[in-house]
């Protein structure tokens, strides 16, 4: 009798111990929701972001349920506290790289970070019918895009996409002697930056709908450079 009394105490203390939260649920910051976002403003969105690089770099990045976040923004919906157009760079996926959640990020992608009428009516949709109050253009040191408009190269389609990035590399002065090719890494990077200043330009020139939201503090579009060899972000 008493062997089985033990046997029934191990056994609830064991089951007990296997439903316990695990660390990365308990970890896992609630979702963003409509409620949230409409009390956020465009400083507080970005200083998550700044947070999330913060601990990016240093290697504390939050555990989150990303299965549990997948389901709850799939019943309730998404409402991502920034918009990003980054470059289609393996190393600036923006939801690592801000260490943010499923459901925290609008993300639109393409080689050099340029903006263009798609991307410009992505932007809009978001801020305008979701309700995002930041946008951030964030380019890279290292460019890829950047490298092949200093180089003037030409591909396929390619060709049109790099002379988009053109006007930033012909505002440039040199940088590091008068080498304005890819060779000069630091020219590439002085290039990238004032292509992502161009395109943060761009999107309040191109969108009246942006503009007039930013005009009326309803938005915050900014720029920003990811360092891919300390993962670091300065924004500006």
């Amino acid at each position: 009798m008493a062997r089985s009394a033990s046997v029934l105490v191990l056994s609830m203390a064991l089951f007990a111990c296997a439903h316990q939260p695990s660390a990365t649920i308990a970890a896992d910051p609630a979702v963003m929701t409509k409620a949230k976002l409409t009390q956020m403003s465009a400083d507080q969105a970005l200083q998550a972001l700044k947070d999330g690089n913060t601990r990016f770099v240093s290697g504390n990045a939050i555990k989150r349920d990303l299965p549990a976040q997948v389901k709850a923004t799939g019943h309730d919906g998404q409402f991502p506290l920034a918009s990003i157009v980054s470059c289609i760079d393996s190393r600036s996926a923006p939801a690592q790289v801000f260490d943010q959640g499923v459901g925290d990020l609008f993300v639109a992608s393409v080689a050099g970070n340029v903006v263009n009428d798609d991307i410009l009516g992505s932007l809009e949709y978001a801020s305008k019918v979701v309700g995002t109050k930041l946008i951030v253009v964030l380019g890279h040191t290292h460019c890829g895009g950047v490298k092949g408009a200093c180089d003037a190269a030409e591909l396929g389609n390619l060709t049109q996409l790099l002379n988009k990035i053109r006007p930033a590399v012909n505002m440039t002065p040199d940088v590091h002697g008068s080498d304005r090719s890819s060779k000069n890494h630091h020219f590439v990077d002085e290039v990238a930056e004032n292509n992502v200043k161009l395109n943060v330009k761009a999107v309040l020139d191109k969108s009246p709908v942006l503009r007039e939201m930013a005009q009326k503090g309803q938005v915050k579009v900014i720029g920003a450079m990811l360092d891919v060899e300390t993962g670091k972000i300065r924004f500006f």
